[in-house]
């Protein structure tokens, strides 16, 4: 039987919380043409010289409340993940290896890959911990990892699994952790915020296939108008599946995008803006939901947990909860051996 290398890829993390290593971790991120598709010069000029060197500084600060005994939430859970995943395979009797990686610093791509390739794998699976696609985060990933092996002398079978949106398992790990939040905080409105990317990404792929993205003409928050590989799309129907797991009538939820940067547009309806029209509205229990990161970070932390928290209660909101994410629980990880299974 021939041997399976997996490689589950998150998004990346500092080596430590200290300036330096995030001002190289905040470089390499942002300096990827896929995260910041504006021509090379112009984004070496902003990255290297405006936000790398200025952000890092906050952003330092900002890590070291949020990391852990062991090192950031994104290394520790990922390990956490792949040693749980390691389990189920070998409990199988599957000669399955799984390996992990980061698209930014440590443990590499090439590293990750490294490994398989020691283990004289014949095919590789590659899940980026994304559920839905976007071409800053799954495509950016399918990329480096194609520029590697590329150049190996014999190159196996290789697999990415692109997005899981819609997948059951996925859905229902979400959906438990959601209505657990819901028995417990009894709010009366849940928002599903999910990270942002600019409008001109779905532009883009539109103008390469329109029938992947029918943006402008967006039908998103139609269920009949599903567009896998348009990411607004997968988002609203990310949420309208939990919320039917959850039984969530639809007037009792919205969605909503988190995390813009820079002055062009991004897609909408922003979290900020949605939060404050929220609270002024009347809505006093809020218990706010990121499906599109599978383990706790900055952005669900600290931009959910406290600046959007903060932003409720100044506009009149009160109670403000946020449903922590999947990271290593027993439960993801057997959802994510499942999905492997059924792609292999």
């Amino acid at each position: 039987m021939s041997t399976t290398g997996i490689l589950i890829v998150n998004l990346g993390t500092p080596d430590s919380y200290k300036r330096k290593d995030v001002k190289k971790y905040l470089a390499e991120f942002l300096m990827d043409g896929r995260v910041i598709d504006i021509p090379f010069w112009k984004r070496f000029l902003l990255v290297r010289g405006i936000i790398a060197p200025f952000r890092s500084r906050k952003v330092s600060v900002e890590y070291n409340k949020l990391w852990l005994e062991n090192g950031s939430p994104l290394m520790v859970y990922g390990q956490q993940l792949v040693n749980k995943l390691q389990g189920l395979f070998n409990n199988d009797g599957d000669e399955t290896v799984v390996e992990l990686a980061m698209r930014y610093q440590s443990p590499s791509v090439e590293s990750g890959l490294n490994k398989l390739k020691e283990k004289a794998v014949e095919r590789i699976v590659v899940l980026p911990l994304f559920p839905q696609y976007a071409s800053a985060t799954v495509g950016s990933v399918a990329q480096k990892v194609m520029e590697i092996i590329s150049k190996w002398e014999v190159i196996p079978s290789i697999e990415f699994i692109n997005d899981y949106h819609d997948e059951p398992e996925y859905i229902k790990a979400f959906a438990q952790k959601v209505e657990a939040d819901m028995q417990e905080k009894k709010p009366n409105h849940v928002l599903f915020s999910y990270h942002g990317i600019p409008e001109r990404h779905l532009e883009n792929i539109q103008k390469q296939n329109n029938k992947l993205c029918t943006w402008p003409n967006c039908q998103c928050e139609k269920e009949n108008k599903v567009q896998r590989f348009c990411y607004r799309s997968a988002c609203f129907n990310t949420t309208k599946l939990i919320a039917a797991e959850t039984g969530l009538s639809e007037e009792k939820y919205t969605t909503s995008f988190q995390s813009r940067l820079g002055k062009s547009p991004w897609i909408k309806p922003y979290t900020d803006v949605t939060i404050e029209e929220l609270a002024k509205k009347g809505i006093k229990n809020l218990l706010v939901v990121s499906p599109s990161f599978v383990a706790d970070c900055l952005e669900t932390t600290l931009e959910i947990g406290e600046q959007y928290k903060e932003l409720f209660i100044e506009n009149g909101g009160g109670e403000f909860n946020f449903t922590e994410s999947l990271n290593a629980d027993d439960k993801w990880a057997e959802a994510v051996y499942k999905m492997l299974v059924s792609k292999m």
